[in-house]
């Protein structure tokens, strides 16, 4: 099951995955595997920095293979960010920054995420909104749902290897 709602700077997603929650918690909190599916496809981490604790900071470099850098003006694409909020399996809310490579800001967002069991599985549902603040925004933003779709479907794929 799976549903995705999407609007002007937030978007919303619904996963049910076949794990218990506290499997897919632990996909969300420990930077060793948010390193491998955090990212759509033609992606890699080569910096995941991820603290998962209230005031705890988050660093991540998205670098592109190649193919996707030429067509999208570059390989390194670091985000920044800062957990407002962590309860154990049940709730995490973050800020999340996309900078340029001088740091300035380029979107700035805020993403809610929140784990319920069903029936033996977990009931992901991920909440992101976010403010374009530079003239690249609007590509960034446009590109939203298919990069949060590809990196839940690898977060999918990770969780059946566990």
């Amino acid at each position: 099951m799976s549903s995705t709602t999407a609007s002007a700077g937030e978007l919303t997603i619904t996963r049910l995955y076949d794990a218990p929650r506290a499997l897919v918690y632990k996909m969300w909190t420990d930077p060793a595997l948010v390193q491998k599916w955090w990212a759509p496809e033609g992606f890699t981490n080569p910096v995941c920095e991820w603290d998962a604790r209230a005031g705890g900071a988050i660093r991540i470099v998205m670098r592109a293979r190649e193919d996707i850098a030429a067509m999208i003006g570059g390989a390194d694409h670091p985000m920044k960010g800062v957990f407002q909020e962590v309860v154990p399996n049940e709730k995490l809310v973050f800020t999340n920054i996309a900078v340029d490579e001088d740091g300035k800001h380029l979107i700035d967002g805020l993403t809610t995420v929140t784990f319920a069991d069903e029936g033996g599985k977990t009931r992901l549902v991920m909440h992101t909104s976010v403010t374009g603040v530079s003239p690249l925004a609007p590509q960034m933003i446009a590109g939203m749902e298919a990069g949060w779709s590809q990196s839940l479907d690898k977060l999918r794929d990770l969780i059946a290897q566990h």
